[in-house]
């Protein structure tokens, strides 16, 4: 079950985030970023359990491109065609929007890979893209891959 985030899912996607940023599988964020963001989040609740167990982010970045971030599906439910799930309401956002080309930067690119995107070169991205590069924790020097997929 995916739905638009809430204010009430705020916490639990942040602790999942943690567990992500914790393994070195995701960047951290911090608890207000994303309620500055949470209109680009959706979530998927577990019909069974009825909590939150994925989250995903969908950021416009430019008239033609926008950024999947945070999207994280939690421990023992990997494998369960969630984070397609999640990714397919992502590009589904993109296409309501007109978005032409979607991006992501990751430490997971074989999932990326197979959801259609391409690696492609840091330096292909628009500048505007690296504004929130400034206040990583890991810059100047990325490891991140940054994979794109035309929408």
């Amino acid at each position: 079950m995916i739905r638009k985030a809430t204010v009430h899912d705020v916490r639990p996607i942040h602790r999942l985030l943690q567990d992500f940023a914790v393994e070195g599988k995701l960047l951290p964020r911090p608890l207000s970023a994303l309620y500055d963001h949470l209109r680009d989040y959706a979530v998927y609740e577990d019909p069974v359990e009825g909590r939150l167990v994925g989250c995903c982010a969908l950021q416009i970045c430019w008239e033609d491109m926008a950024e999947v971030r945070s999207l994280a599906v939690e421990q023992g439910h990997g494998g369960q065609g969630i984070g397609r799930l999640l990714m397919d309401w992502a590009l589904g956002e993109a296409s309501l929007y007109g978005i032409k080309k979607i991006f992501a930067l990751t430490y997971v690119p074989d999932f990326f890979r197979r959801m259609g995107f391409t690696e492609v070169d840091k330096g292909d991205l628009p500048q505007k893209i690296w504004a929130d590069c400034l206040n990583c924790v890991k810059f100047p020097d990325c490891d991140e891959i940054a994979m794109i997929r035309r929408v």
